[in-house]
């Protein structure tokens, strides 16, 4: 699978390639800002861009900025963007924003390389991919007239396990339940919250995190 990099720092760019590269990636380009990863992709869209969210000259939202442009013109392009920190509003404009094929881990992940290859497949095959502490903060953000109050601990456990893309079937084996089960966990948690359930799996996380947003 072809990939193209994008940091600032030429040590972490260098890393990451040869760590994309050990694990049986093609890694055609390399760019130092927003600008220079849109004209490679430009020249030569490859299956996944990642890209760290904040690049030069400002260092705020370049990597999102890059990656709407890049979405524009080329649908096909999967976006892995990384960040130094958890920033749940960046997040968020990218579930908002991107209808699949996006992803939002900590760089600290990646040192998890197996996990990482999946995500970098996920994210190719359409599918949305968010970093696990931005689904606990989302999750754990409780009011007192909250939908989410109304979810028992269970419930909220598989709400956030849908959240990081989990099918159903993948839920089942988590949580050492029936598929059956899980079933009627996910009919429970949809009900409660007034979402019904899409036919892609990548359309109910971003259901459950438009939910979680507006509460």
């Amino acid at each position: 699978m072809r990939v193209i990099v994008a940091d600032d720092a030429l040590l972490f760019r260098e890393g990451m390639t040869r760590i994309l590269t050990e694990m049986g990636f093609e890694v055609i380009g390399q760019a130092r800002h927003g600008v220079e990863l849109v004209s490679l992709v430009r020249r030569d869209p490859p299956a996944v861009v990642i890209t760290d969210l904040r690049m030069p000259p400002g260092f705020a939202d370049e990597g999102i900025e890059a990656a709407t442009e890049i979405r524009s013109f080329a649908p096909q392009v999967g976006l892995m963007l990384l960040s130094q920190h958890v920033e749940v509003h960046h997040a968020l404009r990218l579930m908002n924003e991107f209808d699949g094929g996006v992803g939002y881990l900590l760089k600290d992940r990646v040192s998890d390389l197996g996990a990482f290859a999946v995500d970098i497949r996920r994210i190719a095959a359409g599918e949305v991919v968010i970093d696990p502490e931005l689904v606990s903060r989302l999750v754990g953000r409780r009011r007192e007239h909250d939908s989410l109050a109304a979810l028992t601990d269970r419930e909220r456990e598989v709400l956030a396990l849908m959240a990081q893309g989990l099918t159903n079937a993948a839920l089942a084996k988590e949580l050492f339940v029936s598929p059956k089960t899980i079933e009627g966990y996910v009919r429970s948690v949809f009900t409660k919250l007034g979402l019904a359930p899409g036919e892609r799996e990548h359309r109910r996380v971003l259901a459950v995190l438009q939910f979680l947003r507006k509460h």
